[in-house]
């Protein structure tokens, strides 16, 4: 299928979160790879990601339970004996975090200390891609973007506790991983948009809600501006970094960018004027902030990544816009489900572009 099919054919892959917005995605390209994939999530009446992937039906091991629970982890890892670990699990946004700080912390981190424990003390595992977020670095407001070796912060507990996830890593690394053992690698990506994400608390969901409800959406800072990728491009990058730690590649070891090219970054009322474009029954308007903190100007530098793995991004933003609008749109209007097509039409956008890994 791609160059990707030479490295994880048959692999034995742990993928935590699998049945989240990222992680339903990625279950569904390493299925298509070949991959010998068990996902592990929380149970299904804790987890509100489910719908999209309910519906795909993928061939993996679906395993549940709570990445807090270090004896479930353990005996996990030493059954499914993975090769390579992409860890997704997480509590992943911000305002719900405000309200349940310690679920965000315990989650986060606690849970990533459990998983790489499990990985320290059950031989086997080669690599482990730990994804955290573009949130983790102190957020100076500038008009350029965050190097991977900027400033590590976090005003909010989400974003301190993926902060505090990159520290965990770099400990595990230098304590335990620095001669042998799995190579441990971070990677931190912008907002992320496609078919499929139903969290709460983010634009396109909320904005499609809000849509079927037949109620415009209150946009609460319509001026912020976030550097928007399609899901499919951060997935390529966790891919192409897995693949070259199972060769073995250390300097990959490390953390990573993987953010849009530059004119992919745009205010919340560009994106959804740019979405009414690909569906015109989408509404909103502006309403009054609730007062909590979150960045308004935030920037990735992926200069690394492009340099370092020959990663770039395939889409462009208005493409990336096309499809979610279309994903959405089908399931909404048809029930039908397009995840699979619009991989393998990324694939093929990727191939054309002579990327590396395609």
């Amino acid at each position: 299928m791609t160059a990707f099919a030479t490295s994880y054919r048959g692999r034995r892959v742990l993928l935590t979160g699998h049945t989240g917005f990222k992680g339903s995605w990625l279950a569904t390209w390493l299925v298509e790879l070949g991959a010998e994939v068990t996902g592990f999530s929380l149970p299904r009446e804790m987890d509100g990601d489910t719908p999209h992937w309910d519906v795909l039906r993928l061939p993996i091991a679906d395993r549940r339970g709570d990445m807090r629970d270090a004896v479930a982890l353990q005996r996990l890892v030493a059954e499914c004996r993975p090769e390579i670990v992409f860890h997704l699990a997480a509590q992943s946004l911000v305002r719900p975090s405000y309200r349940q700080p310690l679920d965000a912390w315990s989650s986060n981190v606690q849970g990533t200390a459990n998983l790489l424990e499990a990985c320290r003390v059950i031989p086997g595992v080669a690599a482990v891609v730990a994804v955290t977020t573009d949130k983790v670095y102190a957020n100076r407001e500038w008009p350029w973007g965050y190097r991977e070796c900027d400033q590590l912060a976090g005003h909010d507990p989400y974003s301190a506790s993926k902060a505090a996830v990159e520290l965990l890593c770099d400990s595990y690394r230098k304590s335990f991983w620095h001669r042998s053992g799995p190579l441990l690698a971070t990677a931190r990506a912008g907002n992320v948009i496609g078919g499929g994400d139903w969290a709460e608390d983010r634009l396109i969901p909320d904005l499609v809600r809000a849509m079927q409800a037949g109620q415009p959406l209150l946009i609460r800072s319509p001026s912020s501006t976030r550097p928007w990728q399609h899901v499919l491009e951060c997935l390529s990058g966790y891919l192409l970094l897995g693949q070259r730690l199972l060769e073995g590649d250390r300097t990959c070891a490390e953390a990573w960018n993987f953010g849009p090219a530059h004119e992919a970054n745009r205010s919340v009322a560009e994106v959804l004027q740019a979405l009414r474009e690909y569906w015109p029954t989408l509404n909103w308007q502006t309403g009054a902030e609730d007062g909590l903190h979150e960045a308004r100007l935030l920037y990735l530098d992926c200069a690394k990544a492009r340099a370092g793995l020959n990663w770039m991004p395939v889409w462009p933003l208005a493409t990336a816009l096309q499809m979610t609008a279309d994903w959405y749109r089908r399931s909404h209007e048809r029930g039908e489900t397009c995840t699979r097509e619009q991989l393998l039409q990324f694939i093929d956008a990727a191939r054309r572009a002579s990327c590396v890994w395609a």
